[in-house]
Parts: C-alpha cells; sequence; structure tokens
C-alpha cells in the first residue's frame, strides 16, 4: 500500500494506568479523532494510527488504518517513524502525538497539504525549536536525518540534515496549545466550541477548571499582576505583554530542560526561594508578588533533584493532593490549592499555548460580562 498524497500520522501510546493517566489518554484518542476528521477534510489521503492500543480508537473512522506497535517492545520514535513511512512508501508525511495541536483544524491543514503540494523540497511545522506537528516533503528526505529520540527536534534534523527549507506555522492558540497534561485539559474544559467527543472527555477536569475561573478576570484587569514561571519562551512572554491587560511578573528558567544531556543538573531561582522559605511561606511570598501564580512545577522538582511518578505529577497538575504519593509533591500540592490566590500548577504546555488559551477565554467571558458584541 502506498500514497501519494498527504498522510499524517498520529503516534499514542505509554499512557499509563493511574486515574489521571487515564483521564488523559482518553482524551488524547478524542483529540486524535478530531484531528484526523480535520486533515481528512483538508485533504490529506490517509491518517495512520501508530498506537499500542488500538481498541481505544474502535470504531475507525473511514481513510484512518492502525499501525499497531510490536507487543512487547519498547518504544523507540526514531525506528518508528522510519518504518511507517518506509512500509507506506509516504511521499508527504506529517507526524505528530495524539495530544498535539488539538485545537488545530481544516484551515490550518489545508495550508499544509498547499505547503506539502509545491514542487520543491520543503517541510512545515508548528514550532521549530520544539515541534508538536511536522510535515515534509519528499518522504525519504527522512533517511538522510540523524537520530531523534523526540519529535521535537524533527525539524532541526529535516533542515540541517536534509537540506529542506522552513515552513513555520503562525504561531497562535490553535497551533501552540498541545494537551499534555490534565492542567492542559483543564484549560479545554473552559473552551467552547470543542468537537463533542473532546468536549466530553474535557467535562472529566471540570473541577480544576473552575478553579481557574478565578483567574480568567485577572488577565484583564489593568490593576492585577500575574506570576509567570517555568519553561516560558521569549514569544509566550511578548504575546502575553501584547494581548493581556495585566502586568506579568515572569520567570523564565531551564529552557531546553526536557533535551537536556544525561546527568544535568536543574537550577531554578524559585527553587532556592523554596528551600530556604519552605513550602507554606513560599506561597505567602508568591502572593505578594503577584495576584495569581501559574507554575510549570517539572522545573521546582528537577531543581529539587525529585521524580514523582507521572500520575503523582498529573494528580497535582489537577490540584489533588490527598491522591498523591510523593510526600514533597503532596504537601506542595495542598499549599498550592490553600494558597490565598489563585495557583495553576502544570508542566511546558501551560505556560505555553495554555496561556494562549485561557486569555482567549478570559477575553471572551470579560465581553460577554460587559455585553460586548451582543
Amino acid at each position: 500500500m502506498t500514497f501519494e498524497r498527504p498522510v499524517l500520522i498520529i503516534l499514542h501510546g505509554g499512557t499509563g494506568d493511574g486515574d489521571a493517566e487515564r483521564m488523559l489518554a482518553t482524551a488524547r484518542v478524542a483529540a486524535a479523532r478530531g484531528t484526523a476528521a480535520s486533515a481528512l477534510a483538508a485533504g490529506f489521503e490517509a491518517v495512520i494510527i501508530g498506537t499500542d492500543d488500538p481498541p481505544a480508537f474502535e470504531p475507525l473512522q473511514p481513510n484512518v488504518l492502525f499501525d499497531a506497535d510490536t507487543p512487547g517492545e519498547p518504544f523507540d520514535f526514531d525506528s518508528r517513524l522510519r518504518g511507517i513511512v518506509s512500509r507506506y512508501g509516504l511521499h508527504r508525511p506529517a507526524v505528530m502525538g495524539s495530544g498535539s495541536v488539538p485545537l488545530v483544524g481544516v484551515e490550518e491543514f489545508r495550508f499544509i497539504v498547499e505547503q506539502l503540494d509545491a514542487r520543491d523540497a520543503r517541510f512545515v511545522t508548528n514550532n521549530f525549536f520544539s515541534a508538536d506537528l511536522t510535515a515534509w516533503t519528499p518522504g525519504d528526505a527522512i533517511s538522510a536525518t540523524s537520530t531523534m529520540s523526540r519529535d521535537n527536534v524533527l525539524p532541526r534534523r529535516l533542515r540541517d540534515d536534509a537540506g529542506l527549507a522552513p515552513v513555520i506555522l503562525p504561531r497562535t492558540t490553535a497551533t501552540q496549545f498541545d494537551l499534555d497534561t490534565p492542567s492542559d485539559l483543564a484549560v479545554l474544559a473552559l473552551t467552547p466550541g470543542l468537537h463533542p467527543t473532546l468536549a466530553t472527555a474535557a467535562a472529566a477536569a471540570t473541577a480544576t477548571a473552575e478553579r481557574y475561573r478565578a483567574f480568567l478576570p485577572l488577565l484583564c484587569d489593568r490593576t492585577a499582576q500575574v506570576v509567570v514561571a517555568g519553561r516560558v519562551g521569549s514569544a509566550t512572554w511578548q504575546y502575553l505583554e501584547r494581548e493581556t491587560a495585566c502586568r506579568i511578573r515572569m520567570f523564565s528558567e531551564e529552557r531546553g530542560l526536557a533535551t537536556a544531556p544525561a546527568g544535568y543538573r536543574a537550577h531554578s531561582a524559585l527553587g532556592f526561594l523554596l528551600e530556604e522559605v519552605g513550602i507554606q511561606r513560599f506561597f505567602e511570598r508568591m502572593a505578594l508578588l503577584g495576584d495569581a501564580l501559574v507554575l510549570d512545577t517539572r522545573v521546582i522538582e528537577a531543581h529539587l533533584g525529585l521524580e514523582p511518578s507521572r500520575e503523582d505529577r498529573f494528580q497535582s497538575d489537577l490540584l489533588n493532593h490527598a491522591t498523591i504519593e510523593d510526600d514533597f509533591l503532596r504537601r506542595f500540592t495542598e499549599r498550592a490549592a490553600s494558597a490565598p490566590m489563585p495557583v495553576l500548577l502544570g508542566g511546558h504546555s501551560l505556560v505555553a499555548g495554555g496561556l494562549m488559551a485561557i486569555n482567549d477565554v478570559a477575553w471572551q467571558e470579560n465581553d460577554r460580562r460587559l455585553g460586548i458584541g451582543q
């Protein structure tokens, strides 16, 4: 079986068995199904689901097929991607994870199809330095690239190793928002206009989303100040300065942490503060710095040398402290939930596309409250 037109590869697997892990896995499947429908409507010839859990996607949509993982074999992104491209003879492949850019729709995918139909060798991505979605032509250009452990380096390999020309999608909420952790699911629970299947999955995070509602008005308040801390990129900072009414106090730390070399030791200014004053006084100090805190907790964990389970991290994102096994993370999350100002906990996606999506919702609700546009 070979394909001449663009084909989207969606990779899904290794989701875990914890309650929060399963919640996110269900949402990622819903997101993938919606993404597949949008890609096909935009002109993709087929969608290939590379997964260790085919039953999660049944019944299959038309023009969607499985490429099941080999049972018992550890997942390896590089070999998995190369294998699918080669096995199906893909000339215009695109690849993404099941939770990647769930708000990207037909319009964006139609633009990708147009770019892949160009005569010259090129690739399209949503983020050159940390990709969630990458499409390229010719498909066999991947054979010239060096080994990749993660999908986010694929654009750099296609440019530097294979010589393909880059095309970067505009930085919008749709192209930057990812479904990586339950905090992102809480953001989706606030977002109107979702595909019904994804909206149903997002409803599982409604309790956490309701806590976020106290945060929304601050983004539209010129007298408010919001603290944002973690792996915040310059583009996100610029967006917040441009698109929010509040003042932003920014702590940008440990960019590139996820791809740091083995043995790398993270250091964080907020981590040092936490060590000096303890958990309770940490949140008291944060309340003096702003009216709300949006925190990428993975930087704090790395600074302290903590390695909580993914389920513990996800429960912390949901502010469900009682279910967390790691002692420090449980106490930290409990204080965050009872802090004197709104606290949002999550990973890198929360302080990137997540904040952009939250800001969109904040202004929609602000306009509705003021009767603007009605």
